[in-house]
């Protein structure tokens, strides 16, 4: 019998990459966790179904990561534990991908580069349709934390960086779960490319605004909002992923004042600290 436990944790736009395919994030340190146990049989097992999504997700990453031989030859017992909450645009479907996707490469795969691990997890959300790119950004902010600028058409890291330590992000999670019609955001295709260059130039606070103020107009959110969270001393605003969580990074003396702008508004607020941290792997 093998056992191994694989963790990581969520992350929060920067840049939506599902009108240009590039796309760029910023690691939190809301935790997920995975324990996979492999022993001689056949079949795989959920210890705690999270939903239909998840578990038909799960499926296709083992699919995906585990050779066909090892399959057969293996039962798979995974259980999950994660407190990143799912459907808001906080990456857990990344990284309930990418986390299962580690601990399978170390049982199964333990010569599998960083890149080899998240592109298994990228394929499977594209598979079990989950992810309408694939969500290399997202999957890389999960993973490596800090912040990470990608090429998802390309599955290439253009460029990766450590954040400050001082700051967190104030994250508000609205009542409703409503979304808007994320392919109309190919019709602000050449602002996201600008948000995405500035980026690429470091500039992330400016391009996480940008990207906010985008998002909101066709998503339905309202962009005051982010005028406010920017005034009352955020770094940078914006909706994280296709929303509907609003997502403020600001220095951590100011995380009262930014979270004061969500008081009026229905629905309830993480604060999440910033990080830099790697996944990790290990047999248990």
């Amino acid at each position: 019998m093998v056992q191994v436990r694989a963790s990581m944790h969520g992350a929060v736009s920067i840049v939506n990459a599902i009108a240009t395919g590039r796309g760029a994030t910023l690691g939190i340190s809301l935790p997920i966790e995975a324990l996979v146990e492999a022993v001689p049989g056949r079949g795989i097992i959920f210890d705690n179904r999270e939903s239909n999504l998840s578990a038909r997700l799960i499926r296709s990453v083992i699919e995906t990561s585990v050779t066909r031989q090892d399959l057969e030859k293996n039962k798979i017992r995974i259980s999950v534990n994660t407190q990143i909450p799912s459907g808001y645009g906080l990456k857990s479907s990344s990284a309930i991908s990418s986390v299962i996707s580690l601990a399978c490469a170390k049982i199964f795969k333990p010569k599998a580069t960083d890149i080899d691990i998240l592109r298994d997890g990228v394929t499977a959300s594209i598979k079990s349709k989950v992810s309408i790119t694939g969500a290399f950004d997202d999957a890389c902010g999960c993973y490596f934390g800090g912040f990470v600028v990608t090429d998802n058409t390309n599955i290439k890291i253009i460029k990766s960086e450590k954040a400050p330590e001082d700051i967190s992000a104030v994250i508000f999670i609205p009542k409703s779960r409503k979304r808007g019609n994320v392919k109309k955001l190919k019709i602000l295709q050449n602002v996201f490319a600008q948000a995405w260059n500035l980026a690429n130039n470091s500039d992330y606070w400016s391009a996480m605004t940008l990207n906010g103020l985008a998002t909101s107009s066709i998503l339905g959110s309202d962009p005051r909002i982010l005028t406010s969270l920017m005034e009352s001393g955020a770094l940078g605003a914006s909706v994280s992923g296709n929303g509907p969580a609003i997502a403020a990074v600001a220095k951590n003396d100011k995380i009262s004042n930014v979270k004061k702008i969500f008081s009026s508004l229905e629905g309830s607020v993480i604060v999440s600290q910033v990080t830099n941290q790697k996944a990790e792997v290990h047999e248990v």
